[in-house]
């Protein structure tokens, strides 16, 4: 097999599984199940086969990697519709402490250490067992933490302070590369914006490493690193 046809079955390939892999939905690896963790490898696997044996052809390959595709799109809505199947395949999460107390027969039965369990606390910022009002092993792996009220960082709503809505900053600049779209929704122009930079000494959008808008108006800029603009300047 020739370096051309090589590089084009990997390429087809890799643009399948990118394609399926989207259509299979947005989920991070640790928030796989089971079922979607063995799909993903054995997709993985059917991939691998033919771009390292030419002699399969590229439909033989495809088969297979579809079916399973389909298979686990199936069995997805599958656990949408049934509390049953949804169990079968993915479980139900373990209380492992429950009143600052550690529950070793279930950390027998789902074969959970002590080490494990205390990476865990410690990765969500916890360090006494104690403070712990309960925790969680989730069917994805990952430790679930409530905290017993007295050890809970204090928020305006335990002083009754009324706080202003806070939602989701719009990227307006990234990289030198204006967002049209957010800045349509945001009823801004151009006009305003270059306007704003200039007012911080920016004189270009290019300058600009991010530029992001909160819900109250407040405009963030980030200038690129000078340096980098010189030697950019500099190769141009």
């Amino acid at each position: 097999m020739s370096l051309g046809v090589s590089m084009t079955r990997t390429l087809i390939f890799y643009a399948v599984l990118l394609l399926l892999l989207r259509i299979m939905g947005k989920r991070e690896i640790g928030s796989l199940s089971p079922f979607d963790l063995v799909v993903t490898i054995m997709i993985a696997e059917l991939a691998a086969l033919p771009m390292e044996n030419p002699e399969i052809s590229l439909l033989d390959a495809l088969i297979p990697i579809l079916t399973l595709t389909v298979a686990e799109i199936t069995v997805s809505y599958a656990t949408l519709k049934s509390e049953t199947v949804r169990l079968l395949l993915t479980g139900t999460p373990s209380i492992i402490i429950r009143g600052g107390e550690i529950i070793e027969s279930e950390m027998r039965r789902v074969r959970y250490n002590l080490g494990d369990l205390m990476l865990q606390l410690r990765l969500k910022g916890v360090s006494n067992i104690a403070d712990v009002e309960v925790a969680i092993l989730e069917t994805n792996g990952e430790l679930s933490v409530i905290l017993k009220s007295q050890q809970r960082p204090l928020v305006p709503a335990d002083l009754g302070i009324e706080t202003e809505y806070e939602g989701l900053p719009l990227i307006l600049v990234v990289d030198g590369v204006v967002n049209e779209f957010n800045l349509k929704q945001a009823d801004l122009d151009h006009e305003w914006l270059t306007s704003r930079l200039q007012e911080r000494g920016i004189e270009s959008v290019e300058e600009v490493l991010l530029a992001s808008l909160d819900t109250v108006g407040s405009l963030f800029v980030q200038r690129k690193n000078r340096s980098r603009r010189k030697k950019r300047a500099d190769i141009l």
